[in-house]
């Protein structure tokens, strides 16, 4: 088992899980109120957990450790999640948590092109298949026929 949880697939496969049911629970949260406050409320549970786990692991050591490239890409990935998160609790404000969730997923296409873009990362012509066809797919779920 020891494997298993030492592997990034097991990690994104949880982050998957937990992101359809961030999906589910904030559409079900934002019904009654504004889309803002509900992102606002969400970051307080957030903080709070990392807090809580960053102490529970001593994780609060390495702080010392950021560089000041490092944190200033921190505090850049900090304001794109932030306006992620508004622009994906207005969403399901108004939409369908099964139509939005897909179009919020194009991050994946996103990432795709960006990271070989700006990290000269490298993908397969079968990668990229992959790709097109996550944004097909994503395309395919959120339209309304």
């Amino acid at each position: 088992m020891k494997l298993v949880i030492a592997s990034w697939q097991f990690w994104a496969l949880l982050a998957a899980t937990f992101a359809a049911l961030t999906a589910i629970f904030a559409k079900i949260g934002v019904e009654t109120v504004s889309s803002d406050l509900a992102t606002f409320l969400r970051t307080l549970v957030v903080i709070a957990a990392l807090a809580g786990i960053l102490s529970f692991t001593d994780g609060w050591r390495d702080l010392t450790a950021v560089s000041s490239r490092s944190a200033t890409f921190l505090v850049l990935s900090g304001l794109a999640t932030g306006a992620s998160w508004v622009c994906y609790f207005r969403a399901l404000k108004l939409g369908d948590a099964s139509r939005v969730a897909p179009i919020d997923k194009l991050s994946v296409v996103l990432v795709a092109v960006f990271g070989t873009l700006f990290l000269g990362e490298r993908l397969s012509p079968v990668n990229w298949l992959g790709v097109a066809l996550i944004a097909a797919g994503a395309l395919l779920v959120a339209i309304k026929i």
